[in-house]
């Protein structure tokens, strides 16, 4: 009797998180998976190409770091039920945020035009023309939001979210050496010399992006999850940070295995999924493909949003998915302009995707360390977070992070403004 009443408590125990979990979760995984847009699949595709299993032991260190910075801006926003621009303007006044929303704007801009350039790309593997994949994806994203609620956008991100799983069915496809990716793993190896670094650096920039605070928080906010659900979003968090660095896992693992051992060097993710065809089979490379417009979709629509939900707190405008247009005008004004903005570079000039790749970097770069400083200055005000500020430990792992981050994007940023340096 005692075994049954003690296999019921477990069951119940199970759902009574479970089921609280899935009305909670979206915020921590669709923020870590969009993580994983067409510059961030075009890196770790690189990092594949051109270095096999070698800065895989890197995956571990970036999962942790993302983890950590992303728990900040949940609990904030769970804590407040305010975006992050909004604590910024409300702490720090508007000229600090005058500037952040510049260079945030500057970065999405970079971002959302790399996003359409990804979706062109893919399309184009399949056979379908830039000037017919860009619009249709175009039109789509920007009537998602306009017409949608937030809960449909959720859901339909989540959806896409899925899709993400070619890429571990492309990676294993290739056929992986586990035993010897398992060493790459646990024993870390370094190449000294300026492209390994400059590559490693780009890897782990990829990984913690500014607009990724902005957004989560944002829709937390606009979620209005309660502190007693924050322990769910917690998972939802650390769970997104797991799930975006496990594609990236088998996304190098597909390159490596594949390009690697060929010598075949690559500049982009599109270069990548042309070259798999040879080497693993026309169904993984189409995989590979999907996976970019995937991202490319996802992104086009996360970045702007992103953007009009920053921009409209930083300055006390209306804002929310759901709305109509009368009650949050320069919400969506803002929005339309990016997708306006971001298509039509793609179909009306010839701009290098790896060029706007290492601006938006710079950007991010820059913006990355001052938005870092700032959520720590705020997670650890008990007038704005109460009882829920940083434990000692956590602001001990929590800086740790911060000054690496800080140090290896001024080396991005130094890398990319003078290459020859190194």
């Amino acid at each position: 009797m005692n075994i049954v009443r003690n296999l019921w408590v477990r069951i119940t125990t199970r759902f009574t998180f479970i089921i609280p979990f899935l009305a909670i979760v979206g915020p921590g995984i669709i923020t870590a998976n969009v993580d994983n847009d067409v510059g961030g699949i075009a890196t770790y595709s690189i990092v594949g190409a051109n270095y096999g299993y070698q800065m895989i032991w890197l995956l571990v260190i970036m999962t942790v770091a993302l983890a950590v910075v992303q728990e900040m801006v949940a609990r904030m926003g769970v804590v407040t039920g305010k975006g992050l621009a909004a604590l910024i303007r409300e702490n720090f006044g508007l000229k600090i945020t005058f500037y952040a929303m510049i260079v945030l704007i500057v970065a999405n801009l970079a971002n959302t035009v790399a996003e359409f350039a990804g979706i062109a790309a893919g399309g184009e593997i399949f056979g379908i023309s830039k000037y017919i994949s860009v619009p249709i994806a175009a039109f789509i994203v920007w009537l998602l939001v306009i017409l949608g609620s937030y809960k449909y956008v959720e859901k339909v991100l989540l959806f896409f979210c899925l899709i993400y799983v070619t890429y571990i069915i492309s990676g294993f496809m290739t056929h992986p050496p586990w035993g010897e990716i398992l060493k790459e793993t646990i024993t870390p190896k370094i190449t000294w010399n300026s492209n390994f670094f400059i590559v490693a650096v780009a890897m782990i920039g990829t990984t913690i992006a500014p607009w990724m605070q902005f957004f989560q928080q944002s829709i937390i906010a606009e979620k209005r999850i309660k502190i007693r659900d924050y322990k769910y979003e917690r998972w939802d968090t650390h769970i997104g940070a797991f799930l975006t660095d496990l594609v990236a896992f088998f996304i190098i693992i597909a390159c490596a295995g594949t390009l690697y051992k060929a010598g075949i060097k690559v500049e982009s993710a599109s270069d990548a999924a042309r070259a798999l065809t040879p080497l693993a089979g026309k169904y993984a490379a189409g995989l590979f493909a999907i996976g970019l417009i995937n991202a490319g979709i996802m992104a086009s629509m996360v970045l702007p949003v992103t953007t009009a939900y920053a921009v409209s707190e930083g300055f006390g405008w209306e804002s929310a998915i759901g709305r109509k247009f009368k009650q949050a005008p320069k919400f969506f004004i803002l929005y339309t302009l990016f997708i306006i903005i971001g298509a039509s570079t793609i179909l009306f000039t010839k701009i290098s995707l790896i060029k706007v790749m290492l601006f938006s970097q710079t950007a991010n770069g820059i913006l990355l360390p001052v938005i870092l400083i700032l959520m720590l200055i705020l997670c650890n005000n008990p007038k704005i977070m109460g009882k829920h500020t940083n434990t000692p430990t956590f602001n001990a792992i929590a800086w740790i992070t911060v000054i690496i981050t800080i140090a290896l994007t001024i080396l991005l940023i130094t890398a990319t403004i003078f290459p020859n340096l190194f």
